[in-house]
């Protein structure tokens, strides 16, 4: 997921008093990424804000410049001029936002917060420039006459939509307004991300009884064990981090330690604390109406989904519920199974919420004498990474290389090349996978320079993969489950994305998409992650070298529906909840948990299932641009499930497959409508069927 800015180009200096020799910002030095190296390494925090203040200022003048041109306007010294304008901020913004997301120092927290006021001006600079929207809105108006390629139209009707959905339409009183929204939502969504990351920091389950912990693997115990001595602490210590949280969830005997766990990772956020998001909320939601309003939307719902591949709210609702629908049945019935094994087993009590993983864990077994326990010690990184990048290579004619040399912003970061067959250089790829406490929770892809191609200059994409997974030990590599080893593939399949991009704007490059589109493109690897013909090829055992036998194998396609039920209902309750949070009109009354209670009510949701996200720790929904948008991960999924079976008809390891795929989706970006593009790997329009079956929902 990308944060994006407005963007330029100059080099004043730092002075160092103690060394009296002048330091040239590396974000202001001309020769900055000149080989696609980002001179990580050189880098200091207090560089950002004089690089932001610079490139905000260019950027002024750039825009200046466009506005004041007495000819008559061209793609050319308009569009162009602005796809060309803010290289400094760019810069800068492109490492800026990844590092405050995985390193940040309080000097990069105060900087954003000086920076986030900055953003805003600029935005409505541009955006509400009359002058620059009405030579826009000319070129618009005559887009079909002026000779424009397909690439070059969607870059024009791209901006035409930034300007009216960025204000410029709307009277003055109205444009002050629209701006202080704008400012404020920002404050508000950094306050939002803050309180979840400090409150997930900030709590530690100490245990000092080994006999409590009965159950949990070795290899986690190690790691509690350090994660005690690293804070001083006797025993051993459990954080709401996923590689700790999901581990003792499944396995710890202990049912009141696992209620803990499990409500101290649901409860953040809304614990009425120094971390509390629930008033935060309330005004992003009060916020978010008005501004779509201003614009002339019923609801924020409507006005994000305007220009997305749904187009309607109700489009995405009624896509929601034919999942929901099929899922519910299927979940109370994996309740009953796991009911059944407390009661044979002289439980006396009820299956809760956090009993689920517990009970899920030995129902696999009992069902198909399965558990993760067993599958890791085949899915270390590494391997799984190797496997990524060989499904990438056979498909899509590329190859990558490790490159030792390029400089990196953490030691834990590697750093690969992305060649094409004939040698040529396409991108440069940096992953970071390991969790640590700078770190905000999940995995995610974004570029730290995005790709182009225009006006005599171009430049290719540096690419960065984060996760959070265990670090690894002295004895233990860094050990994956099934699902870890899904994500991989998954964020992979976006840095794909962005690196074999082939057009020339950075406007509608690589994932520069809807996300009801990018997710596609990432999803779609997770196919690659689990076929048994793969596994084969990348899943071998960590001590012994084995690959995955094949029993193993056939246990793990066995139960390849297993939890599908829970696992739908509570994506997609997210998603419906994300949905009911931006269709409101209506936000003067509005209390987080009695509107999360009354959608669940609705809904229908059983008590043993959380959404997967509640509302005070929805970092989609209420800290980047998934909002009303998180529904936008079904949506491509039924792209994602009939496009596999393209590969399923051909081979899923055929060449000709791959490139056509990598021709008509992973290299066009966003340069033409998207279900043409779809339609020209296809052949056809996606159907839902192949995602149902999928999932297992049908036949």
């Amino acid at each position: 997921m990308k944060k994006s800015v407005l963007l330029l180009s100059i080099l004043p200096t730092v002075m160092f008093s103690s060394c009296s020799v002048k330091r040239t910002n590396p974000f202001l030095d001309e020769n900055y990424g000149k080989d696609g190296n980002i001179p990580f390494e050189q880098i200091i925090s207090a560089d950002y804000l004089p690089a932001f203040e610079e490139g905000f200022r260019q950027q002024k003048a750039e825009i200046d410049a466009i506005a004041a041109n007495p000819e008559a306007p061209t793609f050319q010294n308009t569009v162009e001029a602005l796809e060309a304008s803010g290289r400094i901020l760019a810069r800068v913004s492109g490492v800026f936002y990844n590092l405050l997301e995985s390193d940040a120092d309080d000097i990069m927290k105060e900087t954003e917060k000086t920076v986030i006021p900055m953003q805003t001006e600029a935005s409505s600079y541009l955006y509400m420039n009359e002058s620059v929207f009405s030579k826009i809105k000319t070129l618009y108006d005559s887009r079909e006459n002026i000779g424009l390629t397909q690439e070059q139209k969607k870059v024009l009707e791209k901006y035409y939509r930034r300007f009216v959905s960025g204000g410029a339409e709307l009277n003055a009183a109205d444009k002050a307004r629209f701006v202080e929204i704008q400012n404020r939502l920002s404050m508000l969504q950094v306050e939002f991300a803050d309180h979840n990351l400090d409150e997930s920091n900030a709590y530690v389950l100490s245990v000092t009884d080994r006999n409590r912990l009965e159950g949990l693997p070795q290899d986690q115990l190690d790691a509690a064990a350090a994660r005690a001595a690293e804070k001083g602490l006797e025993g051993w210590a459990f954080n709401v981090q996923k590689p700790c949280w999901i581990p003792f969830l499944q396995y710890c005997r202990d049912r009141d330690l696992r209620e803990q766990m499990y409500k101290a990772y649901y409860s953040r956020g809304n614990n009425d604390n120094e971390f509390d998001n629930k008033e935060i909320i309330k005004e992003i939601l009060t916020l978010r109406h008005e501004m779509a309003q201003l614009l002339g939307y019923e609801t924020f719902a409507d006005y994000k989904l305007s220009d997305r591949m749904a187009k309607t709210p109700q489009a995405a609702y009624d896509l929601l519920m034919t999942i929901w629908d099929a899922a519910l049945p299927q979940a109370k019935r994996e309740r009953d199974e796991m009911q059944a094994i407390i009661d044979a087993e002289g439980g006396n009590f009820q299956l809760e919420a956090w009993d689920w993983w517990y009970y899920a864990e030995k129902l696999r077994k009992q069902k198909y004498n399965l558990d993760d326990s067993e599958l890791m010690p085949y899915f270390t990184l590494d391997n799984t990474r190797k496997g990524s990048l060989m499904v990438a290579e056979k498909l899509f004619g590329i190859k990558f290389r490790k490159v030792e040399g390029l400089e990196k912003y953490n030691p834990s970061v590697e750093t690969w090349e992305c060649l094409d067959a004939d040698g040529s250089h396409l991108a440069y790829f940096y992953t970071d996978c390991f969790v640590r406490a700078t770190k905000r929770q999940g995995a995610w892809m974004t570029n730290f320079t995005d790709a182009y191609d225009f006006g005599g200059q171009s430049q290719r994409p540096v690419i960065v993969n984060v996760c959070n997974f265990s670090v690894p030990t002295e004895s233990t590599p860094c050990l994956l489950s099934i699902d870890d080893a899904r994500t991989v593939f998954h964020e992979f399949g976006h840095a794909l994305h962005g690196m074999l991009t082939k057009c020339h704007y950075p406007t509608v490059s690589g994932t520069a998409v809807p996300n009801d589109f990018v997710e596609m493109c990432s999803q779609i690897m997770e196919h690659w992650a689990i076929d048994p013909t793969i596994l084969k090829q990348y899943a071998f055992h960590y001590q012994t070298g084995e690959p995955i036998p094949d029993e193993l194998i056939a246990k793990l396609e066995n139960a390849g529906h297993f939890n599908t039920g829970f696992e739908t209902v509570e994506l997609v309750g997210a998603a419906l909840l994300d949905m009911e949070y931006h269709m409101l009109k209506d936000y003067s009354d509005f209390d987080d948990r009695k509107f999360e209670d009354a959608v669940s009510q609705k809904l229908g949701m059983i008590p043993q299932i959380e959404y997967r996200y509640r509302g005070t720790f929805f970092n989609h929904v209420f800290n980047n641009d998934y909002c009303a948008g998180y529904y936008s991960y079904l949506w491509a999924e039924v792209l994602d499930c009939d496009a596999f079976e393209a590969f399923k008809e051909t081979g899923i390891m055929n060449p000709e497959t791959g490139m056509k795929y990598r021709r008509n989706i992973l290299e066009k970006g966003g340069s033409d409508d998207l279900m043409e593009m779809y339609r020209a790997f296809r052949g056809s329009e996606p159907k839902p069927e192949s995602m149902l079956r999928n999932r297992g929902f049908i036949e």
